[in-house]
């Protein structure tokens, strides 16, 4: 027995397979917002840069 699908879910893998074109419409998509490529040396300069917080947000002292 399969597992539970949604509506939604059915609808979606329904259309996409009348209109494969939208494939490349999904991927362009995807790549636009999603898949970067990842520099290590710029993902190093963010990690020595993170401020600590502090264990009370609302804190007014230092």
């Amino acid at each position: 027995m399969a597992g539970y699908e949604s509506d939604h879910t059915k609808f979606m893998r329904e259309w996409m397979e009348k209109h494969p074109e939208e494939r490349e419409v999904q991927k362009k998509g995807r790549a636009l917002w999603w898949d970067k490529p990842q520099d290590a040396e710029t993902q190093r300069e963010y990690a020595a840069g993170k401020v600590p917080a502090k264990a009370y947000p609302y804190a007014t002292e230092s």
